[in-house]
Formats: structure tokens, sequence, C-alpha cells
């Protein structure tokens, strides 16, 4: 029998229908650890309550099992020990150790932060002997708990709600916008030059110190001047471009660009136009909008209104939330897991490394140093994890759940957004209850949140659209 080390398993004391509930008389708790949050027990559970749960299991077994030469349910209890006891016994432990717990947490009213980390002898012949019956269990348990939440009063906290009215004018823009998005463009003629907002088609190769690279080169390109779409400085490059005409263009890749090996690079592209074109006015009317599938300019407005209405309440929602936040953590001083902020922390550190790797971004060009930088995400995750605490415990608290019509009703918005394959999308969310309980976790954030600001005073103030949507540090802020 190999020595059984470290057991890493899910504590299903909770939620599992398997575990008896019955308290265990024959244990022993001593203990071990009590450094903050940090707890460690040592456990003795009794040979004779080891054997009493497996000779009971093996009575059960005996109505069940059919042996050669034995009447169902003849089987003899000493004749089922002799060939099952080993792995009777062993299904006993686990559950005598997943019970043993659950009673050891439940007496003392503890929350885990994570889940147990289980210690078994390693002594060969200790093991032997406690399978054997002869030995009692010894085993430790090391656990991090979460801490006592005391909740603030909701009814002291004021949050201001800043509220942007839709102008005519805003809707103007805002069919400008779809102006622009569908102008359509038409052939200037031979010999015409290219102007500022002209649409040119072109074949470029590019290269870096003489040498092409990949992704440099392309074929019918069709580049809006002014735009804003293509690097730096190549589309004013392109104004007074005929039809059949060459140039180099020389252009130097952002800082910042998505690929590493290019960022910050200084190239030269080889460029032919093959089509100039002037946009076409575009008579904003009635058969304009019909052309975009909306009944009458009027309904298109009435749509465009709506839409910057509904942007306008979610950019609301969002600077609401945000303070609401701000205020919790202020109301909410305490120490968090340390095993938790580490998880978040390393999710966050993990993302932010990905990201700079593909931008080809350093510590030093935004001005930090890895360490600072680090010192800095711990604090945000650590904030993270205590508001995150603070949620669940406020929903706890006051019965606040999630359905699974809501859940349902998620997953067929997130199927709606990759049309043709709605199946696949429902299927995968069925067979994956992480990825359910990804869904789940910002519909319950919500609830919490709507349930707070019901207590809270809560002042609206009307703004401009530019306050509404000024930079508030959403980073620091999130949960």
């Amino acid at each position: 029998m190999q020595a059984l080390p470290c057991i890493d398993y899910i504590d299903e004391s909770r939620s599992s229908a398997g575990l008896s509930g019955k308290k265990i008389d024959a244990m022993q708790v001593k203990e071990t650890v009590a450094d903050g949050l940090k707890r460690e027990y040592q456990v003795t559970i009794a040979a004779s309550d080891i054997s009493g749960k497996v000779d009971a299991r093996l009575d059960e077994l005996k109505d069940k099992v059919r042996l050669n030469g034995f009447r169902p349910g003849k089987v003899p209890v000493a004749h089922l020990k002799r060939m099952y006891g080993r792995s009777v016994t062993a299904e006993t432990l686990e559950k005598l150790i997943r019970d043993s717990n659950d009673q050891i947490f439940t007496e003392r009213g503890f929350r885990l932060a994570t889940e147990p980390k289980i210690t078994m002898p390693t002594e060969p012949q200790e093991i032997e002997d406690v399978l054997a019956g002869k030995a009692d269990l010894n085993y430790s348990v090391a656990i991090e708990v979460v801490p006592t939440i005391e909740l603030a009063d909701f009814k002291t906290i004021s949050v201001e709600k800043p509220v942007a009215e839709v102008s005519d004018s805003d809707v103007d823009d805002a069919i400008k916008r779809i102006v622009d998005a569908n102008r359509s463009y038409a052939d200037k003629g031979e010999g015409a030059k290219a102007e500022s907002g002209d649409r040119v088609t072109v074949s470029f190769k590019g290269t870096i110190d003489g040498t092409p690279f990949e992704g440099g080169s392309a074929e019918g390109i069709p580049v809006v001047i002014g735009s804003g779409t293509f690097i730096p400085g190549f589309e004013d490059q392109l104004i007074g471009m005929a039809v059949g005409e060459t140039r180099v263009v020389k252009s130097t890749f952002p800082e910042n660009y998505a690929s590493a090996e290019l960022a910050g690079k200084a190239a030269e592209f080889e460029t032919t136009a093959t089509l100039v074109e002037a946009p076409k006015d575009t008579v904003v009317d009635d058969e304009f909008a019909k052309s975009l599938g909306m009944e009458s300019l009027d309904k298109l407005k009435e749509a465009a209104r709506a839409r910057l209405a509904a942007e306008y309440a979610g950019a609301t929602r969002m600077r609401v939330k945000r303070q609401l936040l701000d205020k919790l953590d202020e109301a909410h001083k305490f120490d968090a897991p340390p095993s938790l902020v580490e998880q978040e922390f390393e999710l966050m550190w993990r993302s932010i490394k990905a990201e700079m790797e593909s931008t080809g971004k350093t510590f030093e060009s935004e001005g930090s140093t890895e360490e600072a930088s680090k010192e800095e995400y711990r604090k945000i995750a650590d904030r993270r994890v205590r508001l995150g605490l603070v949620l669940s415990e406020i929903g706890e608290k006051n019965k606040i759940q999630v359905s699974d019509d809501e859940v349902g009703r998620a997953v067929m918005q997130r199927a709606r957004q990759v049309p043709g394959r709605e199946r696949e999308v429902w299927e995968y969310y069925r067979k994956s209850p992480e990825a359910l309980a990804q869904l789940r976790a910002p519909i319950f954030e919500d609830k919490v949140v709507d349930f707070i600001l019901e207590l809270a005073t809560v002042t609206e103030k009307t703004v401009s659209r530019e306050e509404l949507y000024k930079d508030d540090d959403a980073d620091k802020s999130a949960a």
C-alpha cells in the first residue's frame, strides 16, 4: 500500500446528499495552528468507530452482492470482509473524513475560504494498521476561513446618480455616424487626385530596413483618407495620388502596436493606387431610412434616441455602482483570506502580462516598474476579494438568489450573440457548471447592488454626456 501524503478535495459538506450528517462521537480534535484566518487541526478517529462503519457498510452490501455458491442475501459478512474489506474501508475512511471535517467546521461556525487540505499518514505500517482496523486514524486538516463580516447600515450610504438626457443634437450626431458608416462612393474618373475624405483602393508591399515583413503586403485595400484606420501618417501620404500612381509611403508603427515585433518600427510601403473615389452626398430622408430597414426617418431617429438612452442608462448604472462599491469598501475593513487574494492577483497578473506581450508595452514605457505594478495590483486584488465577500454576505443574509430562469435567459442572450451556433453555446453551458457559475455571478452581484440601492439615499444629478462618460478610474473601482 503506497503512502497517502496530501489529499486536496472539494468540501461538499454543505451540498452533498451523500453525507450522513451524523455526529461522530469517537473523534478527538486538537487545534494545532490558529494564525489569522488559518487553522489547522489534528484529528483522531477511533478504530472502533471505523470498524463499526465498515461492518455496517458490509452488512448493506450482503443483500446486493451476488457470489457463486451463495444465495442472494446469504453471503457471510466475514467472507465479504475478506474479499472487499480494504476497498470498503478506504471508501468508509473517505466518508468519515468528510463527515468529521464537516462536524469540525460546523461546530466552530466556520465558512471556508479555500478547500481543506488533508494530510494523511505516510508510514506504510501505520496505513496498514488503519486499513486492518487495528489502529486509530490520525490525520491533519488545514483550512483558511472567511472572517466574520459586520455589515454596515445601508441606510447611511448615499450616492449620486448622474443622469444625462438624450438631446436632439445627440440624435443628429448619431444619425451622422450612421450616414458615415453607410456612405457610398463614386469613381472620381481618370486623372483625378485623391483628397481628404476620399476612398482610395491601394495595393502595397511593406519593408522594414529593406526586408519584407509578415502582414506587410496586401492587394485591393480600400482606405478612407482621414478615417484614422491605418497606422499614423499612412493615410495623409495618399493625398494627391491618382489611379496607377505608385509612391513610397513612410510610416512608423505605434509603440503600443498589437504586434510586438513591429511596435515602434519605421516601415516603408511601396503603394499603388488602383481606384480613387469621392464620397457621394447622402440625402437623409425616408428613403435613406428605408434602405436601413426602417419605416421612416422619424422611426430611425426614434431608434437612435432609444439606443442612446439605453447607452446612457448603462453608463449611469456603472457610475452609481462604482460609487456604491467605494462606499462598501470604506465601510468594511477586514483582512481578506490571503489565498483568495493570491488567486485573484494571479488571474489579474496573467492577464496583464499577456496584454503587455501582445501590445509590446513594458512597465517602463508605462512609467512604472514591475514591482510597483505588482504592489498596485495586489491592492486591487485585495479590494476585489473583500468586496466579493461583502456582497456574498449581504446576499446570504438577505436571501438574495439567482433563479434558474434568470441564468437561462443569460445563456440565451449569449447564444444570440453567435447566430448559427446557438445550440453549440447552449450545450456548452449545459455541460459546464463552471461556465454557468460565471454567468450566475454578475447576475447575483447586480441583484445585491439593487438591494442596497433600495435602502441607500440616491440623489439624481443632471449632467452632460461628456461628464457622464468621464474616465473615473474604472479598473480601480471595479469589484
